[in-house]
């Protein structure tokens, strides 16, 4: 049943050319998706130790490039046949990955998945048979209220339950910008921070550490946006 659930979603063929576009790299092994690859095999590691399947990405502030980095992240697990994840949508206020995978609206949202008024498969996009994207074409207004709502954890129960993703990773909202981070915290296993270099502060991150960890597991925080990279990174080894 699982496998049949995942060969009724939709096929999606992601556009090579504007992922790279839009920095999304992680589409196949080189030395630009090292650095992704290598958090991608921490990240399985660290939730597999801890029996976590759902993994949030959020920031601090809007720019840090945290759906970016979901999408790479998801990309990058889609390389891995023997994982089957998902990817979901819930920065509903700026809704951007239809965008930047070149994807036609759907003909429902995932906000409508999320209000129980349409299947998943209604909305969802399946790339390389093994991830499974949650999008949205139009912003919601009451985004925290819905991602608080009564209804929300017996939606993702349902999910789960059909398609049985190793793991899950929703893509959030920034924390300081709105409260709809804090008002899905409790549904989720742990949570990744994106900060940007030169754009986010210790003390944002700190708030954002602090105010998650009542809640929920803090996997760590991701630096993003680094321009000079020495060979201690490890990437000469590609060249």
């Amino acid at each position: 049943a699982i496998s049949a659930n995942w060969a009724a979603l939709p096929v999606e063929q992601f556009d090579a050319n504007l992922m790279r576009k839009h920095r999304i790299v992680s589409f196949s092994r080189s030395p630009e998706s090292a650095g992704i690859d290598m958090m991608r095999t921490r990240i399985l590691q660290q939730m597999h130790d801890n029996n976590w399947r759902r993994l949030a990405i959020t920031s601090p502030t809007a720019g840090c490039g945290k759906s970016t980095i979901a999408l790479n992240l998801a990309v990058s697990l889609s390389r891995q046949p023997d994982i089957r994840s998902m990817l979901l949508e819930l920065d509903l206020r700026r809704p951007s990955l239809a965008r930047m995978l070149g994807i036609n609206p759907r003909p429902v949202d995932f906000t409508d998945v999320l209000r129980g008024k349409v299947d998943f498969a209604q909305n969802a996009a399946c790339y390389d048979g093994n991830l499974a994207v949650g999008l949205n074409s139009t912003k919601t207004r009451n985004a925290s209220e819905l991602l608080s709502g009564a209804g929300i954890s017996d939606t993702l129960s349902q999910l789960d339950a059909a398609y049985r993703p190793d793991i899950t990773i929703f893509d959030m909202p920034p924390m300081l910008a709105a409260d709809d981070m804090m008002a899905f915290a409790t549904q989720v296993d742990c949570v990744l921070i994106i900060a940007a270099t030169e754009r986010t502060s210790t003390r944002e991150i700190d708030i954002c550490e602090q105010d998650l960890a009542r809640q929920t597991n803090v996997m760590g925080v991701v630096l993003n946006e680094c321009r000079y990279m020495g060979d201690e990174a490890g990437y000469g080894y590609y060249g």
